[in-house]
């Protein structure tokens, strides 16, 4: 059943408030074509894509809302109608569980990015190389591993890979993707040892010489896709903007370029989205339908 905009609009300004974030409208002009409205979660690659997404849809003629939202949320609002897509999905295994609960209401419109990867990371010049060696060396971490928002898919694979691997020394610490790059980078800068939840692609593993810890248990899984999701009926309503979003497809490299571009402190996700789509026209057109 096709949600009235204004209702499905205040639900998701509703669930933005909820997770202590406002819902942003998007500043370009529509040209009659009506809203799409992005979810997503605030870890830098969802960010840089989302405003890539939104940068490409008001290209196309489309006014585009934002909401960050918890993974949960995020994956909730689309199989409510409440938001019409994400670009966010990290499949199969980080957002498995979210899939596997309402898989059947929404439609998935495959990967719009390969190669992504999971797992604890240390900065190159630490001693051990396998998750296995962490619980004899927890003093030189504090005994802490330092993750992210509680609710991220890969927080909970980490205390699966805690009890696989015996971890009996560590806990894991959860904060922000912020909080856990601002630890990083201080260790770093003191030639310390330091442990944290990571994933590829990141801008950190280009502003730092760093290495993933061997998963011999497969806890993590292999290599991810990062999948479209969109919510049942977008395709008969504005197949357009359907069109746009199953089109879009990119690689970790370019991803990256945007991330980076969002790490200077006076940056603007979204201008910095803008300014890389205007650099990319050749592989924005490719998103685009023919006219």
């Amino acid at each position: 059943m096709k949600k009235h905009p204004l209702n499905r609009r205040i639900r998701l300004a509703g669930l933005a408030m909820a997770a202590g974030t406002a819902l942003t409208a998007g500043a370009a002009q529509a040209q009659d074509k009506g809203s799409v409205h992005l979810a997503y979660v605030e870890w830098s690659s969802e960010v840089a894509s989302t405003n890539v997404v939104r940068a490409v849809l008001e290209q196309a003629g489309y006014e585009v809302d934002m909401t960050s939202l918890s993974a949960a949320a995020m994956w909730q609002a689309v199989a409510t109608g409440d938001a019409d897509a994400i670009v966010a999905a990290w499949l199969p295994t980080t957002h498995a569980d979210y899939m596997e609960r309402v898989g059947d209401q929404v439609v998935d419109l495959g990967p719009n990015l390969n190669g992504t990867k999971l797992g604890l990371v240390v900065p190159a010049y630490t001693d051990i190389d396998s998750i296995a060696e962490i619980d004899e060396n927890a003093d030189a971490f504090d005994g802490t591993i330092i993750g992210i928002d509680p609710g991220a898919g890969i927080m909970s694979l980490t205390e699966n890979v805690i009890d696989a691997y015996d971890l009996d020394e560590m806990k894991l610490q959860s904060g922000s993707g912020a909080t856990m790059t601002a630890a990083l980078s201080s260790a770093i800068k003191n030639q310390e040892d330091v442990v944290v939840t990571g994933w590829t692609p990141h801008w950190m593993f280009a502003r730092w010489d760093l290495k993933y810890l061997k998963d011999p248990k497969n806890v993590y899984g292999g290599a991810e896709q990062i999948h479209t999701i969109v919510r049942e009926g977008l395709e008969e309503d504005m197949p357009e903007a359907y069109a746009i979003l199953d089109a879009f497809h990119w690689t970790p490299e370019q991803m990256g370029e945007v991330m980076l571009m969002n790490q200077s402190n006076d940056a603007d996700p979204y201008e910095n989205a803008k300014q890389w789509v205007e650099e990319n026209q050749d592989l924005v057109q490719e998103w685009l339908p023919e006219s």
